[in-house]
């Protein structure tokens, strides 16, 4: 419950630091017609085509953040506890039972002990390369969709940049039409460089907030895995020794 509270105050301010910046950068349009009115103006004033590109790079990376913070919280239990059940379900010779305990409960730590009490029959070095490998494959689907994130970081300060370059060419190709090099020519140009260079940053600083929040989470659940791999390998060791 915490950590969805967490998630959903992390999104909030996040869409507050990219509203709040238009509106630092229009306060004589606040002032005017309020803070909608400014956004609005901005946004069609950084060349709507491109500024949508800029928002839907926004939208589509915050949707794979927000669907990778809740798997990930959805994923995270109480490891030490849940070892803690299985190590005396084991000890009292109740394999049925600390397998139900597994399967019962969510996350890739709860599936990596179960792959262990299935084959607890087996060898301990099969055992161990039977863990090993499918914690391999918990660990690839914590980090499933990290690439999009990755993707849309890149592409909203690109598309911010390609818009600075546009700007750019459209101010020289007032100059050249007016023929003459005028403050008030230039300053259309211009300003759409600058509005969507600016809505690019911001958007990728967004992004990248929310990837190495998701990062931190995947490296504890991941340091949560090698752990409790280890501490399944130990109580089937003495579950075999003392049999």
């Amino acid at each position: 419950m915490k950590q969805n509270h967490l998630i959903a105050r992390i999104t909030a301010i996040t869409f507050l630091l990219f509203s709040y910046a238009p509106v630092m950068m229009a306060q004589d349009e606040v002032g005017e017609g309020g803070f909608h009115q400014a956004l609005k103006t901005k946004f069609i004033e950084g060349n709507a085509g491109f500024m949508s590109l800029v928002a839907l790079a926004l939208i589509i990376g915050l949707a794979f953040c927000i669907e990778r913070l809740i798997y990930l919280s959805l994923s995270e239990i109480n490891a030490k506890n849940l070892m803690k059940n299985i190590e005396e379900k084991v000890q009292n010779d109740d394999i049925e039972g600390a397998k139900d305990l597994c399967r019962n409960t969510r996350g890739p730590v709860a599936s990596i002990c179960y792959q262990g009490l299935l084959r607890i029959n087996d060898r301990i070095d099969n055992i161990e390369r039977s863990i090993s490998n499918y914690g391999s494959v918990q660990a690839s689907n914590l980090e499933k969709g990290c690439s999009w994130i990755t993707l849309f970081i890149a592409m909203a300060p690109s598309l911010g940049f390609l818009g600075t370059v546009i700007g750019m060419v459209m101010a020289f190709d007032q100059i050249q039409t007016a023929g003459d090099i005028s403050p008030t020519i230039v300053a259309a140009g211009m300003k759409v460089a600058l509005i969507t260079t600016i809505f690019g940053i911001i958007v990728a600083l967004i992004l990248q907030m929310f990837y190495n929040y998701i990062l931190s989470k995947i490296e504890h659940l991941t340091s949560q895995m090698e752990e409790s791999a280890i501490s399944m390998l130990d109580i089937i060791s003495k579950y075999k020794e003392g049999k």
